[in-house]
């Protein structure tokens, strides 16, 4: 039996040790001080706000710092509002045990709203709304008795409502809307009888809205709109005789409002819309509602009539009733009200006589009416003429959709103040009023689908502010105006489907701000297509066919970039389809159907690689059908029938596509797939070299002697030049480099310059340090393929050597994850033109993906945590390449996230080798020095070479190493926080390994659910990152061991992730100090089991207590059990480790499964005092006495 010896207390030394570093309690003006200065320096940015903010000035006159009057030097209040700071918020504010309040909000703060805010107990206000914080709200929170105002709106964070809350009995104003809170609201809230202001909406709260929330009887405002809730409206609600503002909108709310709702006199606002509601709206609704201001209760179910005692709501402002199923006339009534905004649309509402208009003669006598929106509506007649004498101020008027008849008012001209003017899917005739031109603040007129005759009125170019004008499906005659070229800001107009007649004006494809629509189609216009046409560079849609235009269509629609759809059918155009139409990238359909168009079908067109449909039917085109159309991968209709098209039909991509390739009436087409049932093609008939004549060989022979004559004399005289100015022998890049053999295509300036649309600013993606990348599609052994052209810049100094260098570094190696070389191109007629042809990679670079605007975040996709494991698993696996598997062995020598490209799949390939090194050529020339100086990029290049160190492959090992901290920090070296010896480095060995979650990408954490297995990762990363970035070369890993440890952290995470059981994930991270085989590792004497919530974390939260006074904590896959020695739910216990044989707790034996050879054993040590072990706990070792000083924290 093993002895046994009992630990009463732990050695007075620890004790010492630990009160005086970890837990002393702050007493002095220093502890604040110094809680202020550790959350500066958790900021990766802050503004001018904090500039104030050194040392050498007294903290209490810092910028938002405001001391206490009965406690000198002790803070009482922190207010940063809107100070441009970016960071976390850091827990040492749980330092300042003064504060009272707390405003950090409208910032960039990320991580975790920190569990040390629970120490601020005389905290009354916090507010740390409109920032970036995830997580859940910390349920220690609860201990902040004296809060009455919480607010964390418009964050990130998740969980749901902790029960912590319900001890804040002082509570008077939350506010957790635009959050992604989930469960169901808590009963308990009820119970908070100081409540004025409640705001959860924006979240995804489920479940119904608990009845208890009628007992606030304080309650002013409850706000829990845009949310999950089902059920029906509590009849409680009606019980809050405080209540001003009822928010309720967005949700899934069923069956009928209670009728004490109506009757709450206090009631100034009430939001319903969206829901699932239904019934009839009661008679008696505006009686009990004298307060009432906006009443919105549209998109419900609401049927039955509007009722008429909404009259007696004299203080409504705006009423809204849209989209129900609601029936019969308006009530005159309603007019009298006058409403700010009457939105009755979307009903089935009526006016079957000219009595049923009343409600609009009503509203004339009221001065402020804004806004009359009743479209989707069944009102008939005729339009009263009493509209003209609707309040100056409206900015609203829309009855489209409707069956009015008759003209259009004069006396609509008369609002100056008019913004959108809705008349569209009547049945209105006349002329347009030329009052319309007076409406000087029009933005939207539509006029369509009427039978508006006569022409367009002249009035029209007056509407300098019209941004959407459509006059379509009407009979309007005669010219279109020339002064619409005076609608500067017009974004889309549609003169669709009239008959109107002549040249289009000039003037029209001068609006450059057309950015929609332009529709001109099916009138009567002649004449010819103006080139102006170019200069509607923001135009998506542009419809001109069927009209009467003929002549040659212009070169200047390929200006047209955005055009997504060109429509140009149904026309007499003639002459050849222009090779600069190839040039509208963006194009999706192209419909040049119906005219008289002549010549073959450009190549070219194989290179709009974003063409879907393309229609070229009867026409009189002739030739082959280019073979360039077969590789066009997005390209599913081709109907190219009634032409003259000859030869062989291509058998792959869209010519496979028995629906989407349409050819009839071509009948010397032959070939193609055997469904399309056409001929074969004819074999070419053989030149038999017999029947060549001899006075064409005699031909041959004499010019070919010629030429090789005039070589030989310019061989002679460039060899007697040389010899006698002594040139020196230099190395240079040759016309095409010789190293580079057949397999490579030979290609020109003008190729690479057709390629790229001339070397356009718009096909840039990416600039270097010798020169800018252009994205292109070129025709290369005969396919059409997207390609990277990166050009270098010949002025720049050095540019020329790296491109000989990357030429023949790239001509060397080929591997996955290396970028892949497609040819070189120097072309000395061309400027020393230097250029290198790479495979497209379509996911850009690592370092737009890990550096995208924070203000934007769903502009860029997040990188997930298994693809960033990934794509450092690729990195690696290319460097091993370069290191152990070329023939001779290379050194990249600027690693960094810009180098790294993510193709297809998001895998990653390492490029730009023009600073890569080769140990040695095949000739034996030594490149590689054995001293140099500085080579790569500052951040990540090694320190050794800053001394004139060996390049040598634990230089990239050294990048790798940084480049994996940033991929997962998200911070470069080079950011401004890292300053005076305070590196990436320094930042990562900070964190390690507590505190990793502090320092983990913000963005990371938004799109994983388990932030347990990101911690588990961090460490193992981190771990990693820091043995790969040692400052001496000999003790970094190298990258054969580096790929084995990334290849084990990704297995891990992706078994964590697929694995049902919850046993966690074990890891090695061996680095040789102790190779044993078993299944943990070394760190500080001591074995670490790194359980997947666990791992890398020195603090947890003590979640809950079981009858036994037993706290359990329970992790994935394993449990501990530490007796009740002054320990309450919410504490913070700090993990010491001991490494013995046997370890009781109340008798209990534990182990971890797996390390019986040598356990892990924890003693659990309360935040802020330190406890003496557990009475039963027993530690033996089966031999000599072990004492907690010998060991150190985990």
């Amino acid at each position: 039996m093993l002895p046994v010896i009992k630990f009463a207390l732990l050695p007075s030394v620890l004790i010492l040790a630990s009160a005086s570093s970890f837990w002393a309690l702050a007493s002095s003006n220093k502890t604040d001080l110094d809680a202020l200065i550790a959350l500066k320096a958790g900021l990766s940015r802050h503004s001018y706000a904090l500039d104030s903010w050194n040392t050498t000035a007294d903290f209490c006159q810092w910028h938002g710092v405001i001391c206490s009057l009965n406690h000198k030097q002790r803070v009482s209040a922190l207010n940063l509002s809107s100070a441009g700071l970016r960071g976390y918020v850091a827990p040492s504010l749980g330092n300042l045990t003064y504060l009272r309040s707390l405003d950090l909000s409208y910032n960039l703060f990320h991580g975790e709203v920190p569990w040390t805010i629970s120490q601020l107990s005389q905290m009354s206000y916090l507010d740390l709304s409109n920032n970036l914080l995830q997580g859940e709200i910390p349920w220690t929170i609860g201990q902040l008795r004296q809060l009455s105002h919480l607010y964390l709106s418009n964050n990130s964070i998740e969980g749901g409502i902790m029960y912590g809350l319900r001890n804040c009995t002082r509570l008077v104003s939350i506010k957790l809307g635009l959050n992604k809170l989930h469960q169901e609201i808590p009963d308990w809230l009820g119970g908070l009888s100081r409540i004025e202001v409640m705001s959860l909406g924006k979240n995804k709260f489920t479940g119904i809205i608990p009845p208890s929330l009628g007992n606030l009887s304080s309650l002013r405002i409850l706000n829990i709109n845009d949310n999950q809730l089902s059920g029906p409206i509590p009849e409680s609600l009606g019980r809050i005789s405080k209540l001003e503002k009822l928010g309720l909108q967005v949700n899934h709310l069923s069956g009928t409002i209670p009728r004490t709702v109506f009757n709450m006199s206090s009631l100034a606002h009430i939001g319903l819309q969206m829901n699932e509601l239904s019934g009839t709206l009661p008679s008696g609704l505006g009686n009990g509602l004298p307060k009432i201001d906006h009443l919105i209760l549209a998109l419900n179910h609401f049927t039955g009539r509007v009722p008429s005692s909404l009259a007696n709501a004299t203080t409504i402002q705006s009423l809204d009733l849209s989209v129900n199923k609601l029936t019969g006339s308006v009530p005159p009534e309603i007019g009298a009200l006058c409403p700010n905004f009457l939105i009755l649309k979307g009903n089935q509402l009526k006016s079957s006589t000219a009595q049923d208009w009343g409600f609009i003669t009503s509203l004339t006598n009221c001065t402020s009416v804004k806004g009359v929106i009743l479209r989707h509506n069944r009102f008939s007649g005729v339009l009263p003429n009493s509209i003209a004498n609707l309040s100056r101020q409206l900015e609203f008027f829309d009855i489209s959709f409707n069956e009015i008849y008759g003209k259009i008012p004069v006396g609509i001209g008369n609002f100056p103040y008019l913004i959108k003017l809705g008349l569209s899917r009547n049945r209105f005739t006349g002329a347009i009023p030329d009052s319309i031109g007076n409406l000087k603040m029009l933005q939207w007129l539509t006029l369509d689908n009427n039978r508006i005759s006569g022409t367009m009125p002249s009035s029209l170019g007056n509407l300098t502010q019209l941004e959407h004008l459509s006059v379509a499906n009407s009979v309007l005659q005669g010219y279109l105006p020339a002064n619409l070229g005076n609608l500067q800001r017009i974004v889309d107009a549609n003169f669709s489907n009239n008959a109107l007649s002549g040249p289009l004006p000039t003037e029209i494809f001068s609006l450059s701000s057309l950015s929609y629509i332009l529709d001109l189609s099916r009138n009567h216009f002649s004449s010819y297509l103006p080139s102006q046409v170019g200069g509607l560079t923001k135009l998506t849609y542009l419809y001109i066919h069927e009209n009467n235009l003929s002549g040659m269509l212009p070169d200047t629609p390929s200006n047209c970039e955005s055009l997504m759809e060109l429509r140009l059918d149904g026309n007499y155009f003639n002459g050849i389809i222009p090779l600069s139409i190839s040039r509208m990238r963006g194009l999706v359909l192209l419909n040049l159907t119906k005219n008289a168009l002549t010549g073959a079908i450009p190549r070219e067109i194989g290179l709009m690689n974003g063409l879907k449909e393309l229609y070229l039917a009867h026409n009189n085109l002739s030739a082959q059908i280019p073979e360039t159309l077969e590789s066009m991968t997005s390209l599913y209709q081709l109907d190219i029938s009634f032409n003259l098209l000859d030869g062989q039909v291509p058998a792959r991509g869209v010519f496979a596509n028995l629906t989407g390739f349409l050819f009839d009436g071509n009948d010397k087409l032959c070939g193609g797939i055997s469904e399309l049932h056409l001929p074969s093609c004819p074999t070419k008939p053989v030149v038999h070299r017999q029947r060549i004549t001899h006075v064409v060989q005699n031909a041959v022979i004499s010019s070919a002697s010629i030429i090789l004559l005039l070589c030989l004399i310019l061989a002679l005289v460039v060899f007697s030049l040389k010899g006698k100015l002594r040139i020196p022998s230099v190395r240079t890049a040759p016309l095409a480099p010789s190293f580079m053999n057949d397999m490579y295509p030979r290609v020109s300036y003008s190729d690479l310059a057709q390629a790229t649309d001339g070397f356009t600013a718009n096909n840039t993606v990416g600039t270097g340090r010798y020169g800018c990348v252009y994205k292109g599609r070129m025709l290369l052994k005969e396919s059409v393929i997207t390609v990277a052209v990166k050009v270098f810049d010949p002025e720049q100094s050095g540019s020329s050597r790296s491109f000989v260098a990357e030429c023949k570094v790239l001509s060397k190696i080929r591997h996955r994850n290396l970028i892949g070389i497609r040819t070189c191109c120097s072309d000395l007629n061309q400027n020393d033109f230097k250029a290198i042809v790479f495979d497209f990679m379509p996911h850009g670079d690592l370092d737009k993906w890990l550096h995208h605007d924070t203000y934007a975040p769903n502009s860029v996709k997040v990188l997930t945590l298994m693809q960033r494991l990934s794509i450092a698993v690729d990195i690696a696996a290319a460097l091993d390449y370069l290191h152990n598997n070329c023939q001779p062995a290379m050194v990249h020598c600027d690693l960094k996230p810009s180098n790294i490209l993510l193709g297809e799949g998001m895998v990653a390939h390492v490029g730009d080798f023009g600073l890569t090194k080769i140990v040695t050529d095949p000739e034996g020339e030594q490149l590689i020095n054995s001293k140099s100086s500085v080579v790569g990029t500052i951040g990540y290049v090694a320190p050794e070479y800053g001394e004139g160190g060996q390049i040598s492959p634990s230089g990239d090992v050294y990048s790798f190493g940084i480049v994996l901290l940033e991929m997962f920090t998200a911070k470069t070296p080079t950011e401004a926080m890292f300053t005076g010896g305070f590196t990436l480095l320094e930042y990562a060995k900070m964190a390690y390994p507590a505190q990793l979650m502090e320092i983990i990408d913000p963005l990371l954490l938004s799109v994983e659910n388990t932030q347990g297995d990101i911690n588990s990762i961090m460490y193992f990363v981190t771990r990693l990152a820091l043995e790969c970035s040692r400052k001496r070369p000999t003790e970094r890993l190298s990258i054969r061991d580096v790929v084995a440890e990334m290849n084990k952290i990704m297995a891990c995470h992706a078994a964590g992730v697929t694995r049902q059981s919850g046993s966690g994930c074990i890891l090695v991270l061996d680095t040789g100090e102790k190779k044993k085989k078993r299944r943990g590792r070394e760190h500080g004497g001591l074995p670490v089991l790194v359980i997947e919530r666990y791992a890398g974390i020195r603090e947890l939260q003590l979640t809950r207590w079981e009858s036994s006074g037993v706290c359990v904590i329970k992790g994935e896959g394993y449990m501990d059990f530490i007796n009740n020695c002054g320990f309450s739910v919410g504490d913070v216990v700090e993990i010491w480790a001991f490494k013995q044989k046997a370890l009781r707790l109340f008798g209990v034996d534990i182990y971890q499964e797996g390390y019986q050879e040598s356990p892990l054993y924890i003693l659990f040590i309360k935040k802020g005092q330190l406890l003496p072990p557990p009475r039963a706990l027993v530690v033996s070792d089966g031999g000599e006495e072990e004492t907690a000083q010998d060991h150190a924290p985990c």
